[in-house]
Parts: C-alpha cells; structure tokens; sequence
C-alpha cells in the first residue's frame, strides 16, 4: 500500500517533470526567436534586438527558467525540497572582489556589499564552497545585447545553487526610459534570472553597452584587463556563426575566490 508520504512524493516528481518539460519547450522558442523570455519586445521602438536571453536566465532557483534573458533562467533543475538562502556572513558596508582565473585570462570583479548584500553575500559563501570551479561560461550573445554568462555548474543554462536570492540595486542604474530599457553599462556585472527574486548562481558580464529592462542585479564592475579578455570571446563569436549560443571560444572559470578589500 502506498504511504501519503510516498504518494506526495511522486506527485512532486510528476510535477517537476511537467515543469522541465516545459522549459525545455520554452527554451527552444526563446533561441529560435532571440527574444528575451519574460519581456514583449520592450526594444522594438527603439529598434534594438531584444535581448536575446542571456537567458540572462538560468539558475536552480526553483521556477521555471528560460534561457532568454540575461538570466538565471534557463530551467534550473530544482531539487525536491529548496534550500534556505546562505545566512548572512559578510561586512554589509565593505566592498569585495571576486577573482576569477580562467583559461583565457583573469577577472576581477568589484562588488559592493552595501548595495548588494544578499548577492555578494551569496557568491562569498558559493566561492569559499568551490562551486565555480571548473565551471564554463556558457553562453555568448553578440546581437541586440552584449553579454557573456557564466556561473552555471551544469554548463547548459539549467543549474543553481538550489536557493535563490532576492533582486537588489534595481534602482542603481537610473530611471528606465521609453522603452523601458536602462544601459547596462560595458564592464557590468550582473545576475541573470527566471523572473522577480529568482537569482542564483548565474551572472552576465556586459562588454559592450546593453540597453535591458532594469529586472538583473547589478551588482558590480569587472576591471580592464577583464574586459579585454571577454571582448576576445566576443570577437571569436558565437558557434555555428548565430548571435546567441555557446561561445567559439571556450571560457572555463578554472577558480574563483571572493575577499574583502
């Protein structure tokens, strides 16, 4: 006989097939489309190509991703039960770096506690745990935005830490305009996401000006010798020659570490 607790588990496994499937779904018509999954062509007017998704999507935070936005989103794989967010351990007024040694060059990445506790707090505690490590970026946009994506431990746009964190700094950018767009200036650090609080472990670095809806954390700056490395991924373009994709040129994230300044 089958217990309700079993029960209750399979049904939740039936439902996180259902979800799966369709983000899989949802993923196929933002790539085919280019356009970002959560907005309706917010740049049309301005005719910018509407951000291809960086998915700016992408991460294990539990609700369905999709890889069309700058984002966390693309499906990340949620386990049966979330974990809690990682309790608060930084110094909310200091400023930090994260270092990141990758095959094509090191990064450096200011982030500011004050203006994004949470999300600095997160990838302190992710950093110490080697959770970044050997991680690749996967995925390159070089039509209508600007960005490369990193941070997902599964390499496809579907992983997380299994926890989310809330939007923060969504202000810091300035008061959208017309189009509902602000920029996202070239060497911003941001979070991608499958929608309101869903961010992760996946981040975007913008290398060239970006004009997106103010929905992504910014919540740092990469420094010159960065930048010069990531505009050397986007100039090898992306593979099979479309504007949003796996990068030509591998970027593996071989280790990061987080300390405060």
């Amino acid at each position: 006989m089958v217990s309700s607790d079993q029960r209750r588990r399979q049904l939740a496994r039936e439902k996180y097939a259902r979800q799966q499937q369709r983000r899989a779904e949802a993923q196929r018509r933002a790539r085919r489309t280019t356009v970002i999954a959560s907005s309706v062509a917010v740049v049309l007017a301005a005719g910018l190509a509407v951000w291809a998704s960086v998915a700016l999507t992408g991460d294990d935070s539990g609700s369905d991703t999709v890889a069309a936005q700058p984002s966390e989103t693309p499906s990340a794989a949620p386990t049966e039960e979330k974990q809690p967010e990682p309790a608060m351990s930084i110094d909310r007024k200091a400023t930090y770096a994260m270092a990141l040694k990758t095959n094509v060059g090191d990064i450096t990445i200011t982030m500011d506690a004050a203006k994004a506790p949470h999300t600095v707090n997160s990838f302190k505690h992710l950093a110490d745990k080697k959770y970044f490590d050997g991680t690749k970026c996967h995925r390159l946009t070089t039509s209508g935005i600007f960005v490369l994506q990193c941070g997902d431990p599964k390499g496809d746009g579907t992983g997380g830490p299994g926890y989310s964190i809330p939007d923060e700094n969504l202000n810091g950018l300035g008061k959208p305009g017309q189009a509902g767009t602000v920029t996202y200036p070239k060497g911003t650090v941001a979070m991608a996401n499958a929608g309101p609080n869903t961010g992760g472990s996946q981040f975007f670095l913008v290398y060239k000006d970006t004009q997106l809806p103010p929905n992504y954390t910014p919540f740092g700056t990469f420094d010159a010798d960065g930048l010069k490395a990531v505009e050397e991924v986007a100039k090898a373009g992306v593979e099979g020659g479309a504007g949003d994709g796996a990068p030509q040129k591998k970027v593996t994230i071989e280790k990061a570490a987080v300390t405060k300044k």
